[in-house]
């Protein structure tokens, strides 16, 4: 449809008006999880407003259950694979209980060769006590990518070595950038130090914990 002419101007303000008086939870997002559109529902479920979500990433507001879900579905996704996804996944909602729940994320777009968005929708199964617990600051698999990049490796050994691909790799190392607002690779791999995430006075650099076999 072109967006330009005036009656496609009035439908796309009538599913926007739509979107935000739904009660589910729903989101737009790109291909790597940011944020791009949310609606009021969704907004409400991390304590904020639909403009303050813009750019953030959705697998940092909702917590996967299982990395393993996520880096299956961005593999797919990379293929250009257009199936219906769904990550289980838990979060502190604004009263500090935590929920758990199911995203669910379909790929959409105007023709099969455009890179898609994603449709997210968030299903809230419960709640559960919070525990008392040190917050995770690197995956397993994000400390040994960071323990071979301190060691030297560049992006393609690293994707090599940790069994993924380059684009793989480049994706752990935009959601550590964000979760600890580091500006380059550099900074990462300090702060992997600081944090505890990599053993200090041990060569070659090491993660302090071990990726499960």
């Amino acid at each position: 449809m072109d967006w330009s002419r005036p009656e496609a101007v009035v439908w796309r303000n009538r599913a926007l008006l739509v979107f935000d008086r739904v009660s589910v939870p729903v989101a737009v997002c790109d291909v790597y999880g940011a944020v791009q559109l949310a609606n009021p529902a969704m907004a409400a479920e991390c304590g904020t407003t639909p403009g303050r979500l813009r750019g953030r990433d959705v697998l940092e507001l909702f917590r996967p259950q299982e990395a393993t879900q996520v880096e299956r579905i961005a593999e797919a996704l990379r293929l250009r694979h257009r199936s219906r996804y769904q990550v289980s996944v838990r979060w502190q909602a604004p009263d500090g209980a935590e929920r758990y729940g199911e995203l669910t994320a379909d790929p959409v777009s105007d023709t099969v060769e455009e890179t898609p968005a994603l449709l997210v929708m968030l299903r809230v199964l419960g709640e559960r006590e919070a525990r008392e617990r040190r917050p995770v600051q690197a995956s397993p698999k994000e400390a040994r990518i960071l323990a071979l990049l301190a060691g030297g490796a560049t992006t393609a050994r690293a994707a090599h070595e940790a069994g993924l691909t380059v684009d793989g790799v480049n994706y752990h190392l935009r959601r550590l950038s964000a979760r600890w607002g580091a500006a380059n690779r550099t900074e990462l791999v300090a702060r992997a130090y600081a944090l505890g995430v990599l053993a200090p006075g041990v060569w070659p650099p090491t993660p302090t914990v071990a990726e499960a076999e």
